[in-house]
């Protein structure tokens, strides 16, 4: 792969220490001019799949070049760190599933190294920070072009590599059952449920939706967008990564609905019928 000179960086870092600086100034002093673009460091600290949900969003919209990502509870263990190259780039991180998911959407692995060259590492005396001694240093030299895959270390076979399994879906007595995979920094609580799956159940947008947590259900309209919705009330739409979300207009869904993410929620038609069919020509309710 010739030189990117970028690498987008992933972490939980979060911004209360000095760490993403840190990384950000070890790959600045190995290769000078390098660009880094952060895509986001407060990843629950040590959620795997967290981090990789958001590497997954995020990949597409990424530059080709090299992928920095560091979510790593099992450091300083033998999990091992990878570097794994793909049709859009190298992506760098633990071997823990964090990769996975964004390298299959990619176009899957072609090939992987394990980070074994103490050449390509900075000296240490321990090792609870391979973010900054591991990992960066195998970053920038690839971003540079300062040295190949087959220098960091022994090749592997990418289908070895660490999985991460996400929940499916399920359609069955016209229910959606999905789950919360993320909920942003405005409290919308994004789905693993497509438009589609919906379809499946008969569900249309303007169609008003039962959304079921547990024991409660909450009556939700499925909007073309946040203001379609009166201030306050809760609503569903296809988000920009083309997955149902749940909002409120002007609020939190997170806080209004108890959401969360892993939360396991049901989506079917109310009983009613679509909001402008509930109307006659006077505006009179049916």
């Amino acid at each position: 792969m010739a030189p990117s000179s970028t690498i987008s960086f992933l972490s939980d870092f979060g911004d209360a220490d000095e760490f993403v600086g840190v990384v950000h100034g070890v790959v600045e002093r190995i290769a000078p001019g390098t660009r880094i673009i952060d895509i986001g460091h407060r990843v629950p600290r040590g959620d795997v799949r967290a981090g990789a949900l958001m590497l997954l969003r995020a990949i597409q919209y990424l530059p080709d070049g090299v992928v920095l990502a560091v979510v790593d509870p099992g450091v300083g263990t033998d999990r091992g760190g990878v570097a794994v190259e793909t049709g859009r780039g190298i992506f760098v991180g633990p071997d823990n599933g964090l990769l996975a998911p964004a390298v299959a959407m990619v176009g899957g692995a072609l090939r992987a190294v394990r980070l074994e060259s103490e050449e390509f590492r900075l000296p240490r005396h321990g090792t609870s920070f391979d973010g900054r001694d591991v990992f960066a240093p195998a970053a920038a030299v690839l971003a540079s072009g300062e040295a190949s895959l087959d220098d960091l270390g022994s090749a592997v076979d990418p289908g070895s590599l660490m999985s991460l399994l996400l929940p499916l879906v399920d359609h069955g007595d016209g229910v959606v059952q999905g789950e919360v995979w993320w909920v942003d920094g405005y409290g919308n609580a994004q789905t693993n449920i497509s438009p589609e799956d919906l379809a499946l159940i008969g569900v249309a947008p303007g169609d008003r939706v039962v959304l079921q947590v547990g024991s409660a259900t909450h009556e939700l309209e499925w909007a073309s967008a946040y203001g379609a919705a009166g201030r306050g009330a809760p609503l569903l739409h296809a988000d920009s990564h083309g997955l149902m979300a749940i909002a409120v207009q002007g609020g939190s869904a997170a806080e209004s609905l108890m959401l969360h993410a892993g939360l396991s929620v049901g989506l079917r038609r109310s009983r009613h019928l679509k909001q402008l069919d509930h109307e006659d020509d006077t505006g009179h309710q049916q």
